[in-house]
């Protein structure tokens, strides 16, 4: 067979952080959940079985962690964010899709979350 994709998964993480434009956002804050689908070249991981060859996800899960605590008006710019830092850790990362989603914001409305999902491509490794 042949490998035709591979991803690092970090699916349904929490965090309760201070995102947001309303002023209770920013002191009562809110709950947040990320997920992560991270392209990476797994081959010589499930060959090696050593951590040292693929993408540690807890490694992953720090940096997140550390931009999650980071106060910022828009998800967007917390998107941005974490997306940037992780192509900047991981040079081998070949795309990343990120889904940020805030839970019951405060907009009137009977909604579960809102938030926002982004796609990226390293353009490097295509």
């Amino acid at each position: 067979m042949k490998l035709t994709e591979e991803y690092v998964i970090l699916k349904d993480v929490r965090f309760h952080a201070f995102h947001g434009v309303m002023p209770q956002e920013t002191k009562v804050g809110a709950d947040f959940i990320v997920n992560l689908r991270i392209g990476y070249p797994l081959e010589q991981a499930m060959e090696s079985d050593e951590v040292g060859d693929t993408l540690n996800y807890a490694e992953v899960y720090d940096l997140v962690k550390q931009e999650m605590k980071q106060p910022s008006k828009l998800l967007e710019h917390v998107a941005g964010r974490i997306v940037q830092t992780i192509g900047q850790h991981f040079p081998l990362v070949t795309s990343i899709d990120l889904t940020l989603m805030k839970q019951n914001p405060p907009m009137g409305a009977d909604v579960e979350g809102a938030g926002v999902e982004i796609h990226l491509i390293n353009d490097k490794s295509v």
